[in-house]
């Protein structure tokens, strides 16, 4: 399977725990969108869309991270722990997902988008509707259990530890959420190469962040 991303991404590094997580081996190609080689010709040839992470799995074109998680589960999940096929239980792992996807993960991009994209400052408006969002995860989401959903990682997890920990490695403080806080330790210790697909592209991701911020 070849697999186009950037890992300042936190949905490619999304797919790159779900891939390790399936013992899945990716053949992992890099395109830095910083210098736009997501627009070169080739790629542009298997998505239109040009947008990180891509997958390309046979005949199959699939682009839209928490697609590519699920279908990564689905087809080759030795069971359905990660991804269950029990209507019942899997809409509560696919509410968690749009929850990263309209909540966690846009809220905090439309906060430091003005200072990566356009020299600006960041939209304190939008942290401020991340902290909201961060209240939800911590106070509902994550009450009296161990992972997003039960005691028991599922892809949303991997979605949204991406996400949470862009948000912490950039600095925003963390201090009223201990939940969040027990939940990422957690996923560290549980999640398969954590560091290899999540730790290291999340702490390049924060160091480009935090100088775009500077002065700001």
């Amino acid at each position: 399977m070849d697999f186009y991303y950037f890992e300042y991404s936190a949905p490619c590094r999304s797919v790159m725990l779900t891939a390790k997580a399936l013992g899945l081996t990716l053949n992992k190609k890099r395109l830095h969108l910083f210098k736009r080689e997501h627009i070169n010709p080739e790629f542009l040839a298997i998505n239109p869309q040009h947008c990180v992470p891509t997958l390309v799995d046979g005949d199959l074109k699939l682009w839209e991270s928490r697609a590519i998680c699920t279908y990564l589960a689905s087809k080759y999940g030795k069971d359905d722990s990660l991804y269950p096929n029990d209507p019942d239980k899997r809409v509560l792992v696919d509410r968690l997902l749009y929850f990263d996807m309209g909540v966690m993960y846009k809220r905090f991009r439309d906060y430091f988008a003005p200072a990566v994209f356009k020299g600006e400052s960041p939209d304190l408006a939008a942290l401020e509707s991340t902290h909201e969002g961060l209240k939800w995860f911590n106070d509902y989401y994550l009450d009296g259990h161990d992972f997003c959903v039960g005691n028991n990682l599922t892809v949303a997890d991997f979605a949204l530890i991406a996400s949470v920990t862009n948000i912490i490695e950039v600095g925003i403080d963390m201090s009223k959420y201990p939940n969040i806080t027990a939940w990422v330790e957690r996923c560290k210790a549980k999640m398969p190469g954590y560091e290899t697909e999540n730790g290291e592209g999340v702490k390049a991701y924060g160091e480009f962040v935090k100088s775009k911020f500077a002065g700001k």
